[in-house]
């Protein structure tokens, strides 16, 4: 086989993964909000949401960790370094204590994949003043 066709076989072969899903979850925006419901204790997102337990989460996509307006956060999330995006997100809502240690949030995490996805689909959609983008 030449070096040529190895590679369009493999290109191949992973445009057809990838347009099957196998390589990419498909992402349920309804799904996230619902799992959104067990966040709404502590936290808010839309238009007039305003920090609570939680800070507000409109603009999270893009944000330091630590800096939303009036919220006081710990430590451990003021100096964290990170900066909010999809994989960020899914590495800490799996277990944000062992991503952000002193952190305040008092929560299990979501384990499931396809969940977190959604979950990140569903905030990640509002912009900082809390209108969909």
């Amino acid at each position: 086989m030449t070096r040529l066709t190895s590679s369009v076989l493999i290109a191949f072969t992973f445009l057809t993964a990838a347009a099957s899903g196998a390589l990419a979850q498909d992402i349920d925006l309804a799904a996230g909000k619902s799992s959104f419901n067990k966040c709404l204790a502590c936290h808010a997102i839309g238009e007039g949401a305003k920090n609570k337990v939680g800070p507000e989460l409109n603009g999270l996509d893009g944000r330091k960790s630590g800096t939303a307006e009036g919220y006081s956060y710990s430590d451990g999330n003021k100096n964290s370094g990170i900066t909010w995006n999809e994989s960020q997100f899914k590495e800490y809502i799996k277990d944000p204590k062992a991503k952000i240690p002193g952190t305040k949030m008092v929560f299990a995490g979501i384990k499931n994949e396809q969940e977190a996805g959604d979950l990140w689909a569903f905030l990640a959609q509002y912009d900082k003043d809390g209108k969909t983008k």
